[in-house]
């Protein structure tokens, strides 16, 4: 971890850089402040300190916008401190960016978690991986696709007061995961796209009439795509041939080997392209922690050979990391240009931060990660500063 203190420029060469639409070998990225000032074939002449690269690969820092703890940590619950614990944490996974994940709760559980966020994003600078706003998944989804979500806190929509059970700072990102079936669901989508929010559907059983209506009025995501929504039948194509079927329409998948089989995650690539597709972990607070029992939304969820499972016998959230989601769609056979858009750019088109990041281009952050071929992680840079290295 660093401190708030200046840093002076970093020099890093001899990767391999991965561009948008190449990966420059024995590049030189040198990064000045919290911005990527050059990226070229050889080392200009600059002042700081010159890392050494060789043999590794250099992609955008990942950008998580699903997770709901980890190390121990639970979002629902932590304090500020408990926060940055997990913002050190993550870092250490190549993590960046990341949305705190919030399940459905009392509306004084919402109000004592964005506060704790708020508090969190404050001075966190050099603190590990940035807090970017808050995701809630939930409340308005559909009982019947619940999850590991508690149904007793589930909400349908009257009016814009609703919204007010949900808070979140102007200047966080704000997202949240939906389904546009529930009362009033297509009019709660047109107030939040008002209100600047991300809209993703999720937890959903809608039909295409109401899907349609629903990106109509401003939904343009889907959450962990195939999870919590009703199955594909070749006579009822649901969410998920709706949102296979349009190139307007992106997605995020656990890419863990539990949550959708390897092949799926091979054929959801094929068809939505590199460009359609996000990572997220969907990470409990077990994450980091092993196999065991933990006592997590007022429940025990078990983790067994990297499975979570409530009693219910649901899954209950992931126990990886970006990075392991990383790893396994490269095992998968995907480019490197190719794992930079799912983890890195495409999160921050999402949240309307990919001018700002999310690539490896002069005048963005340098939010920077440095794997060698077997996927080890050796170094993160957040805006410059070098937060982990191995």
């Amino acid at each position: 971890m660093n401190t708030n203190m200046a840093q002076a420029p970093v020099v890093l060469k001899n990767a391999s850089v991965v561009l948008p639409d190449r990966v420059m070998e024995s590049g030189t990225v040198v990064v000045d402040g919290e911005l990527i000032t050059s990226v070229a074939e050889s080392a200009p002449a600059a002042a700081g300190e010159v890392l050494d690269l060789s043999g590794l690969i250099l992609l955008p820092g990942f950008i998580d916008v699903h997770i709901h703890g980890a190390v121990g940590i639970d979002v629902m619950e932590a304090t500020a401190n408990e926060l940055r614990a997990v913002s050190e944490y993550l870092v250490s996974q190549g993590v960046t960016g990341w949305l705190p994940t919030l399940v459905p709760a009392a509306d004084a559980d919402y109000a004592s978690v964005a506060a704790a966020v708020s508090e969190a994003r404050e001075g966190s600078h050099g603190s590990g991986a940035q807090i970017l706003g808050l995701h809630y998944e939930g409340p308005f989804v559909n009982s019947t696709q619940c999850g590991a979500l508690h149904v007793e806190h589930f909400k349908t929509y009257s009016g814009a007061a609703d919204l007010d059970r949900l808070p979140a700072a102007a200047d966080m990102v704000r997202m949240i995961t939906l389904a546009p079936e529930i009362a009033g669901g297509v009019e709660l989508v047109r107030e939040l796209k008002k209100r600047g929010w991300i809209i993703s559907i999720g937890h959903t059983r809608a039909t295409l009439e109401v899907l349609d209506q629903a990106f109509a009025a401003g939904a343009r995501h889907m959450t962990h795509f195939m999870n919590a929504m009703s199955p594909l039948h070749h006579r009822s194509p649901g969410p998920i041939g709706w949102g296979l079927s349009r190139d307007d329409v992106t997605c995020d998948v656990i890419a863990d080997g539990i949550h959708l089989d390897p092949l799926m995650l091979k054929l959801l690539v094929k068809i939505k392209g590199a460009r359609g597709i996000s990572l997220i972990s969907d990470a409990i607070a077990a994450a980091g922690k092993g196999d065991g029992d933990y006592q997590i939304w007022g429940e025990t969820i078990s983790v067994k050979n990297g499975r979570t499972s409530n009693a219910a016998g649901s899954i209950a959230g992931s126990v990886i990391t970006m990075l392991d989601a990383v790893r396994m769609m490269h095992s998968l056979g995907l480019s490197y240009v190719d794992l930079a858009q799912l983890a890195s750019t495409n999160p921050a088109r999402l949240l309307a931060l990919a001018d700002s990041r999310g690539s490896i281009e002069v005048g963005k952050r340098a939010d920077l990660v440095a794997l060698d071929p077997a996927g080890n992680l050796h170094l993160t840079l957040v805006a410059g500063h070098i937060e982990f290295r191995a």
